[in-house]
């Protein structure tokens, strides 16, 4: 006859007077489905003998309450960005201003008219919320947007190029993060690639020898996630557009990042703009809305009319079009545009990235000894000069300078890498995740991107240390 088993039953775990602020917090169903667990997984190893087990009641509490706080958790989370990369594809871009905040709720919390025209009273277009807009910044007749630059690229050519060619410098065949190679996207929308010139020069005469009657446009791609120096040549864009336009047919350009002002007022590196693009005569430009120019995840298409007019008739548009959280964020951002004086104090992807230097080693004094204290016994820390970047393949060689933290072991010898991956693993485990870089034998925090220093500090005391 088998030994009964020694854990309380769920019934009267639940009885207790313990857990009825937890059936109250997380309702009954889900504290019941937790205990459940909680006993059978004690169960199961009192079964197979693994281990003496003896679980009391308050212990079957404190774990039940244990996991459903654990599961309470939101997988996605806000972090403390201090890679030294402002725009981290992987820690989402491009921040929020308080206008775009606002309108989000706005249309979140109260009906809106997303595609309600206010005027007539009759169905509309929810493109028209922001494509006034983009014309008025950057001298386009017509623009339309969809849900990224992949996206914009794709509808683009699928509109104006299916089972017809578009000729492309070789040079410019980039891939980007996640494997996303133009060349599949081509094939994909359905056209077929001719790619001239060579990796590093390609020439205008190289185009127009590859044109022909299948031709359906000339593209160029930005190659804002690589550079190529050296013995290097380029159809100037003047050229291409006079060229294309001999032939009718349209030049398009995947400007990749995408800013509607000249970042050199801000002593910034140089990015080409579409307004620039159009004024060498392009006829269609596609461009993000989630680096440089800092707003939500978009595919911004902007040129002559009557190209958009082709693209927003094709049935793919619908498939790709924005929802109305990110019209409503794109519209607010593009509206502090209009005022680019006050533009980087407004709009937080221009503020990081013009925040000077000195402002940014008075952050490091400041949390330096909160940290020291904390980490003392078993690592070093010290101010260090260090480089942040843009990121998301905006201007790839380009760097700011900055300021930061390096943290070393003091245990020095065998284990020093594995020391700092732990502790790197311990800053992630915080309420709110610190993720830095480890770069020659130290762990960095580039604190370009810490505006938090209260809330950063404060979760020091949580932090386990020990390697």
């Amino acid at each position: 006859m088998s030994e009964p088993s020694p854990l309380p039953s769920v019934d009267r775990v639940l009885n207790l007077s313990a857990m009825q602020p937890v059936i109250a917090r997380f309702g009954r169903t889900l504290t019941v489905a937790k205990l459940r667990s909680v006993l059978d997984e004690a169960r199961t190893g009192w079964r197979i003998g693994a281990a003496k087990v003896s679980l009391s009641e308050e212990e079957a509490v404190a774990r039940c309450v244990h996991q459903l706080e654990a599961g309470e958790q939101r997988s996605l989370r806000p972090v403390f960005n201090l890679t030294g990369t402002v725009l981290h594809t992987n820690l989402g871009r491009a921040l929020f201003p308080e206008e775009a905040v606002q309108a989000v709720t706005d249309v979140l919390t109260r009906p809106s008219n997303l595609e309600f025209d206010l005027a007539s009273g009759e169905r509309g277009d929810r493109d028209t919320h922001v494509e006034d807009l983009l014309c008025q910044l950057t001298g386009a007749e017509a623009a339309t947007v969809v849900n990224n630059n992949a996206a914009a690229v794709f509808l683009a050519l699928n509109a104006l190029a299916a089972r017809k060619e578009v000729i492309v410098s070789r040079g410019e065949l980039v891939e980007i993060g996640g494997a996303f190679r133009v060349p599949d996207i081509m094939a994909r929308a359905g056209c077929r690639l001719i790619e001239v010139g060579t990796t590093n020069r390609t020439h205008l005469h190289d185009f127009e020898a590859a044109i022909t009657s299948k031709t359906a446009l000339l593209l160029k791609v930005h190659a804002s996630n690589y550079a190529i120096i050296g013995f290097t040549a380029a159809a100037a864009e003047a050229e291409l557009a006079q060229l294309a336009h001999r032939h009718d047919l349209p030049f398009m350009m995947d400007l990749g990042s995408g800013t509607l002002v000249d970042l050199a007022r801000w002593g910034l590196p140089v990015e080409p703009t579409p307004q620039q693009a159009q004024a060498a005569g392009i006829d269609l430009v596609t461009f993000s809305g989630d680096k440089l120019l800092g707003g939500p995840q978009a595919g911004i298409i902007v040129g002559r009319r009557e190209l958009i007019k082709k693209i927003k008739k094709n049935p793919l548009k619908r498939a790709l079009r924005l929802d109305k959280m990110t019209i409503a964020a794109l519209e607010a951002i593009l509206r502090l545009y209009r005022d680019p004086d006050r533009l980087a104090e407004r709009l937080p992807t221009l503020r990081l990235l013009t925040r000077s230097a000195d402002d940014i080693k008075a952050v490091a004094a400041r949390v330096l000894q909160p940290l020291q204290n904390k980490l003392a016994d078993y690592y070093s820390a010290t101010v260090c000069d260090c480089a942040s970047q843009i990121g998301s393949g905006s201007l790839p060689v380009e760097r700011l300078d900055s300021h930061g933290i390096a943290i070393r072991p003091v245990k020095k010898g065998r284990g020093e890498g594995t020391a700092l991956e732990k502790l790197a693993a311990a800053l992630r485990a915080l309420p709110v995740p610190v993720i830095g870089r480890i770069e020659d034998g130290a762990l960095v925090l580039d604190l370009r991107c810490l505006d938090d220093e209260a809330g950063f500090i404060s979760q020091l005391a949580e932090l386990n240390v020990a390697p």
